[in-house]
Parts: structure tokens; C-alpha cells; sequence
């Protein structure tokens, strides 16, 4: 467990890294990264599900200011959680865990994310 919490939600995956900082618009809860695969695509109330965080500690407080704004994920799903998304969500108070294979796990899926005992399940 990152961030402690239980929630249903359906899943947007990437299979590749997200920088917040300039990757995710606090304001809107959609990806701004040009050239990202989910680029256009909104993380609010979703299972944001992705391998690893990248780029500037400032993630941290995009992560944060997602939630304040309510566009933030309803839960965050990696296969490893560096120190950024680490502390955003916990900043921030959504759910987390990490040593979670992702790639069983594909957009539309509904998922059950307790990151209380660490554990995702398709539902």
C-alpha cells in the first residue's frame, strides 16, 4: 500500500510512463502530453493505471491539485510507484498501490482497488 483507501472505478491504462507536470491539466483532469497514448483522454473518477511515474517533483502537487479541483483519479495503479506519485497521492488522498502487474488490466475494465491490503481486482 502507497495511500491507504478502497474504490470501484473503471480503469484507463497506459503502458507508458505519466509526467504530471505538464503531462495531466489540474484544472481538467485531461491528458495535455503531446504525443502521449492517452493524450485528449480524461483520468476524473477513473482507475488511473500506468507502469511508473516520470519527470519534475511538481507531479506531486499536480496530483494534489487534481483532487482539490475534483478531476482527480479515483485511484492510482502501478507496477512501480516512484516517489512523486508516491507523495501526490498520498498529498492528495487517493488511493494507491503498486507491484501490480498491469498488463492483464486493459481501458474499460472495471476494477476494485484496495490499497489497504494492496490488492486490484477485475469486477
Amino acid at each position: 500500500m502507497i495511500s491507504p483507501g478502497k474504490v470501484e472505478a473503471e480503469a484507463i491504462v497506459s503502458d507508458e510512463p505519466i509526467g504530471f507536470y505538464g503531462g495531466i491539466d489540474a484544472k481538467t483532469g485531461d491528458v495535455i502530453e503531446k504525443g502521449h497514448q492517452l493524450e485528449g483522454k480524461s483520468v476524473t473518477g477513473k482507475v488511473l493505471v500506468f507502469p511508473c511515474g516520470k519527470g519534475s517533483t511538481v507531479g506531486s502537487y499536480v496530483i494534489y491539485g487534481l483532487q482539490r479541483n475534483g478531476v482527480g483519479p479515483a485511484a492510482i495503479v502501478n507496477q512501480e510507484t516512484e516517489t512523486i506519485v508516491a507523495t501526490g497521492a498520498i498529498l492528495a488522498g487517493v488511493p494507491c498501490v503498486d507491484g501490480i502487474e498491469i498488463d492483464q488490466i486493459k481501458t474499460g475494465d472495471r476494477l476494485l482497488v484496495n490499497a489497504d491490503e494492496g490488492i486490484v481486482e477485475k469486477i
